[in-house]
């Protein structure tokens, strides 16, 4: 994830999320991880995809534990926004996640990829919703088959990478 001052990398093989400064050649320092495999909330097993907000908080997906954390820019130890809960389709469990989008409210939204689905959670709630998909795998207009990657575009449309059908899908989401 790049934004004008920094470039950031998850580095799965070492379980962290490295903060590169662009004006710096060479220097990088760990902002989320590396503290070897785990389940505490200064772990992770597989951090693969990230998300950074404007406040320079980290959203790290940490896709075998099938949870998202966030850090908070300085943070030793991140917050538990999307816990797995295990690997099914409740509201409270995410299933092989990947990607991650933050919207201007505080909003996550994660690619459930095994859930065929994309599940928002709202700022502090304890469960998410479907927003996209949820209705078994396939390839007509409300199904996903096996989603990927998100992102907004300055309209607040979200587009959702649909990686077995090969598509690129463009949803109005009411971010309330």
């Amino acid at each position: 994830m790049y934004n004008k001052e920094y470039l950031y990398v998850s580095d799965w093989m070492k379980k962290e999320v490295k903060r590169w400064d662009i004006r710096l050649k060479n220097q990088s320092i760990i902002v989320t991880g590396g503290n070897r495999e785990g389940n505490h909330s200064r772990q992770f097993l597989l951090p693969k995809f990230i998300f950074v907000d404007k406040d320079y908080s980290v959203y790290v997906v940490d896709q075998s534990k099938h949870r998202v954390m966030k850090w908070v820019k300085d943070a030793t130890q991140g917050i538990f926004v999307a816990c797995g809960n295990g690997t099914r389709d409740k509201l409270t469990q995410l299933f092989n996640p990947s990607g991650i989008v933050v919207d201007h409210l505080g909003n996550v939204y994660v690619t459930d990829t095994y859930n065929n689905r994309v599940i928002r959670w709202i700022n502090g709630a304890k469960e998410g919703t479907i927003v996209v998909g949820g209705n078994g795998e396939g390839n007509e207009t409300n199904q996903l088959y096996l989603p990927t990657h998100l992102l907004f575009d300055k309209d607040g449309n979200l587009y959702v990478f649909d990686s077995v059908n090969y598509r690129l899908q463009k949803f109005l989401i009411e971010s309330n």
